[in-house]
Formats: structure tokens, sequence, C-alpha cells
């Protein structure tokens, strides 16, 4: 460790000639140059990181900086750019490439300070300058519209990807990182923060409107497609806002897309209080479990939001929340509940349900354009039931609920877990960059659920098959020492249900009841699962069927008015549709390898297998 500072006197390992006055940490495994060759090699190579060696130590240089004759002299570098080839009809010889104006260029080392590049002809005074084209052709994001400061779109997305990593990680935080960076290796000047949280979000907007453009949903689970077994919903308190933080007039970006408007979900809720009697004091059922309410004033103390209200469903997808403003009041979970009626649900999953439910019916009588509600079933989250009187649990419990498998009604707090860490940087936020930041934090797990949807729904079957082998030797055992018949055990499990009571023991027919209530949600479960691969299958093929659509129509079109494109905007939507096509064929294969596995126990290899996925083979062999 020591021993390496030492700079050695060396020979250039590039022209073999003169001596080494520039050490290269990016050159390898030919790092040492003499000064000529390091003007030469780095002139278009304005990234690397180098040292001089000239004072018998490695000092850290900025790419302005170049050695003359052992002299540190001050030289203007240019941002490597495509640039073409001719930009007049005179001959190549009279353009020549100059320094233009000076541009901040932001990259995961840090900041430079370059110039961007300038085509000029002097036979006819023609010139180029590169446009924000140019630039996001290269790779490079600008950060205004006369692009002084430009930012390396490695940069963004290893800011979100660190953000997925380490949710409660700032912006400044990682700014600060970049800075240190631009320090160590020898160059000056700090990155506005204002302009990277600016950039970074609308370069995430752009994004979000060419994945509209591909015609992808991130709120909508494949394996819940076209109806969905369940829904849980549950408020999390530790995504308050302070009052104090950032204010800005500015709207969010992707108001609306995920968290649903305040406007629209105040109205709502002055509507149904307006229009039904509610009882004060929190909702407690029978057994004193104490949560949400059904109404409750805008708290005066220091936060604006109190939280988010959040909708998932049983694969952990995240597919609509709202700003609570009021606590964790019923009007809330009653927002996302007619939000999800787009879709046929079936169970609507939730802590409190005792308590929703009746709230429910008593809203519906007073607001009839409500009543298609109804048509869900209560689902008592499967842990929070066991707080609950048993009475209580057993009524509406998720455990005990017919079809509902091995759905636990808790997914939520999973999503919950994730998105309070964000919570650590969101309540210092202005209202619209907390909508934004919550925003693209639930698009990125959404992606990675639907990436690992077909192993997760494999591993799943693969549980549900192993834990009912287990429950069925466990009924058989019991019904063996106990000595008793299916008849008999059938009628024990409607006095639970019927909360009767005769000479055996209630433990007795509890014990009873949980194993045969094990035993039929896990042959339920498996039906679902093997319904929900079905739906994901079916789901993979659309897109693929989808992308083969587009990209046959874009290889076809004639202008690009259909699109809202311009013809460069046209060629470079059919390279994205066939990008995505790839990826969806990866995907569908990966899904089928699943599934066949899990559902033959056998291995398969599909190595042979046609890169094309359709509906009408495929799906008939799944």
């Amino acid at each position: 460790m020591v021993a390496r500072q030492h700079a050695a006197s060396r020979i250039c390992q590039h022209c073999e000639n003169g001596p080494a006055v520039i050490r290269c940490c990016d050159c390898r495994p030919h790092p040492f140059l003499c000064g000529q060759c390091d003007v030469r090699v780095h002139q278009g190579q304005v990234f690397h990181n180098r040292d001089s060696m000239t004072d018998a130590f490695f000092h850290p240089l900025p790419p302005t900086t170049c050695d003359v004759e052992r002299v540190l002299t001050q030289c203007e570098r240019l941002v490597p750019l495509e640039m073409p080839v001719t930009i007049c009809g005179c001959l190549r010889v009279s353009s020549s490439v100059i320094a233009g104006q000076s541009i901040v260029v932001v990259t995961m080392n840090g900041r430079y300070d370059l110039r961007l590049p300038q085509i000029r002809c002097k036979a006819c005074e023609a010139t180029w300058s590169p446009g924000v084209e140019d630039l996001i052709r290269n790779d490079y994001w600008p950060a205004t519209s006369h692009y002084s400061t430009v930012y390396a779109t490695d940069v963004l997305f290893s800011f979100e990807e660190l953000k997925m990593a380490a949710p409660g990680m700032s912006s400044q935080a990682f700014l600060r990182m970049l800075d240190q960076r631009t320090v160590r290796f020898g160059r000056s000047g700090n990155i506005t923060a204002d302009s990277f949280r600016k950039s970074f979000l609308e370069w995430e907007a752009v994004r979000f409107e060419v994945d509209k453009l591909c015609q992808e949903d991130h709120f909508d689970c494949p394996a819940c497609s076209p109806d969905m077994l369940a829904v849980s919903v549950d408020g999390n308190r530790k995504h308050y806002r302070f009052k104090s933080a950032a204010r800005s007039e500015e709207k969010a970006i992707f108001d609306g897309v995920f968290i649903a408007n305040d406007d629209d979900v105040a109205r709502f809720v002055d509507y149904v209080h307006t229009s039904t009697s509610h009882v004060s004091g929190r909702g407690v059922c029978v057994g004193q479990w104490s949560a949400a309410r059904e109404t409750s004033q805008k708290s005066s103390g220091k936060t604006d939001e109190e939280g988010l209200e959040l909708a998932v469903c049983r694969h952990g997808v995240l597919l609509r929340a709202l700003n609570m403003f009021r606590g964790e009041i019923f009007a809330y979970p009653l927002y996302l509940q007619k939000q999800m009626t787009c879709k046929t649900v079936t169970f609507f999953a939730m802590d409190v349900a005792c308590k929703y439910w009746p709230y429910l019916q008593r809203v519906t009588e007073k607001c009839p354009e409500l009543q298609e509600l109804l048509n869900m079933r209560p689902f008592l989250s499967v842990f929070h039931a066991k707080a609950h009187d048993f009475k209580c649990e057993v009524k509406w419990s998720g455990a005990y609920q017919e079809g509902a498998g091995s759905t636990l009604g808790e997914e939520v707090e999973q999503c919950n877990a994730f998105l309070s860490r964000i919570a650590v940087t969101t309540k210092h936020m202005s209202k619209a960059g907390r909508i934004d930041m919550l925003t693209i934090m639930a698009m990125r797990w959404n992606q990675q659920k639907f990436d690992n949807l077909a192993s997760t729904l494999a591993r799943r079957y693969r549980k549900a098959t192993i834990a009912l082998q287990y429950q069925l030797h466990n009924l058989e055992a019991m019904k063996t020492d106990m000595d008793i018949s299916d008849k008999q055990l059938e009628r024990w499990i409607i006095d639970i249900n019927e909360w009767a009571e005769d000479s055996v023991d209630l433990r007795t027919k509890r014990k009873a009841f949980d194993i045969v209530m094990a035993v039929r949600k896990l042959e339920e479960e498996k039906k679902i699962l093997i319904a929900e691969m079905n739906k994901h299958w079916n789901s993979l093929c659309t897109r693929a069927d989808t992308l083969k659509q587009m990209s046959s129509k874009l290889s076809n079109v004639t202008s690009g008015e259909m699109w809202g494109q311009l013809p460069d905007g046209i060629r470079g939507l059919q390279s994205l549709t066939m990008k995505n096509k790839q990826a969806s064929n990866s995907l569908a294969k990966h899904a089928k390898k699943c599934y066949v596995q899990v559902l033959t126990e056998t291995e398969i290899n599909f190595d042979s297998d046609s890169e094309e996925y359709h509906t009408s083979s495929d799906s008939e062999q799944d």
C-alpha cells in the first residue's frame, strides 16, 4: 500500500521512447505515458483519470491540464460526441473542429468542465454545433434548454438503482459522493442539487412517456388480469410531510399516475361525510383491536400530508395510493376500493375489515352509486386477525374465506416496509417532489415484481404442494387418534362456524377446524396459482403480440403522424420495439421453463425452443 505511492522513473509504455510523466488509471495495462503520448491519447479520452509524476509523487490532474516539457499547462478539451462527417458541400479538408461553448458534464466520476465541439468550414463559413438531439443520442441528458450542464445517463440510472437498494439515501448525499470524486481526481466545482433533482425527474418522465408509447402499464399486475382475486389496503403513517418543508407551486410531473389527486380525494371524502352520519371515535372490534376510524379532523400540527393509503394485489404489486390528511379514516380505503372497480375483484382485505364492512354497507344506503362495492367480499388480514376476538376471526378472517386460498391480505405490509425507508427523505421534500419520487420508486418496485413473477408463482406452487401433503398427513393422523369420521369432522367445522357447543371440547374442534381449513386453503391455493400462471402467460403472449403488431405497423409507416414522431423518432421507436420484443421473449421463455418445471416436477431444457411465443400454440400447451 505504501510502496505503490512511489513515483519511480519509467519509460513511456506507448512510444517506449521518452520518460513517463503521466500515469493514467484507465489506460491499463499500459498506464504510463510521456507528455506527447498523453496529449495524443487523452485528447479524445477526456474522462480518463490521470496523475502527474513530475514532482516525484502522484498528483491528480483534470483533463484540461497537460504536461508540456515537464511544465503543467492549461488546455481545452472537448466533450466526446458523434459528429457529422460533412456540414456543407465543400471539401472535407476545409472543415475543422474547434472549441465551442463551455459546458459542465457530470458522470459517475464527478464534474468535468469542458467545451462543446463545433465544426466550422473555412471556405463557406458554415458552422455546426451540437443540439439537444445530439446530446441525447450520445447518452447525455441536458439540465437546461441551453445545456450549460449535462448529465451522463449512467449517473441517473445509478442514482435510481441506489435509491432502490438504499431508499433512505437522499439526492444530496449522492451528490456529495460525486463532489468527493471530483476532488479526488484533481478537478473542482460542485454539482447543483436543484439542477440534478429536476433533471432526474424530467428524465424519468420522458422514460415514462416512452413506456406509454410501447403500451407498458406499470401499475397492472400480469397475474391479476383481467380479474383480481384480492386487493389489500392499509395506511402508512410514516409517510408524513412537514409543513415547513420546501414549498413550490410546481405541479407534480406524475400527479395522478400512482398517488391520486388530492382535490379528487377531498371531494369524495366530503361527499361521503355529508351524505352519511358517522360514529366518532376509533374503530374497535370485540377483541379491542384499535386501528382506523370513521371520521377525523385535519391535523393542526406540523405535518401537511399525514401518510399514505396503499392498495396492493396479492403479489405485492402496488396498484394505487392516496395522501392522508385526516389520519386513517374509512373514507380513504373506500376511495381506493372505488378505484379498483375497473376490474373484477373478489376480496377486499383490511386489518379492520370487521369494522369497515358495516360502515360500507351503511354508506351504500345513502350513496347508491357505490352499491357495486358490495360485490367484493370482506377479508380480514390473516395475521391481524390473530389479535381480534376468536369469534371475529372465524367470521371475517381470510384464513377461513372460501376461494381465497393462502392469500394473507398482509401483502401491503411488505410494500410498506420498502416505502417506509424512503420516508426519511420525502418528509422534507416539496409536495410535487414527494409525489414524483414515490411514484418513481413504486414503478421500479413493480418492475422488480414483474421480472420475478414467474419464479415467484412457481415457488409458491411448489411450497403449497409440499404443505398440502403435510397437512393431509396431519389430518389422517388426527382422524386415527380421535377415531372420528369425515362426516363427524364436517359437523365440527359447522359447529365452529355456528359457534355451537356439545360434549366435545371446543379446543378439540378448533384443532380439527384449523387442520381441515388449512387443507382446503392449500387446495384452493394450488388452483389459484395455476389460474394466475395462466393469466401471467396470457399477459406475456398478449404483450408479445402487441409488440409484433407495433413492429409491423412501424415497418410499414410512411409518416410519423400516427405516433407523433419525426422520422428519426420512428426509427428509434422501431429499435426500441425490437429491444422490447427480445426482452419479452426472454421473459416468456423463463416463465415457460418455471411453470412447466413446477407443474411436471421435471427439469426441461428449452434451448431448442423458438424465440417467438404465440397465444395460439404455447398457451394451449401450458
